[in-house]
């Protein structure tokens, strides 16, 4: 049996605040666009693998994971 059998809804916490920053996410973004309250929140998200970071032309994106 396969876990994805046994777990019918798998869910990641998020904060109210790190919600907020993932529906600002709907296209990739530069990540110096962010405040740095907003950025320490982006890498809270990375952490959780609910973002991912696109390193561009010496430029770093982010974007959300689908």
């Amino acid at each position: 049996m396969k876990i994805n059998e046994l777990i019918q809804s798998f869910d990641i916490w998020t904060s109210n605040e790190e919600r907020l920053v993932l529906e600002k996410l709907e296209r990739p973004q530069m990540l110096a666009a962010f405040n740095e309250r907003e950025q320490v929140i982006i890498r809270n998200l990375h952490h959780k693998s609910l973002i991912s970071k696109i390193a561009n032309n010496g430029c770093t994106f982010v974007v959300k994971n689908g």
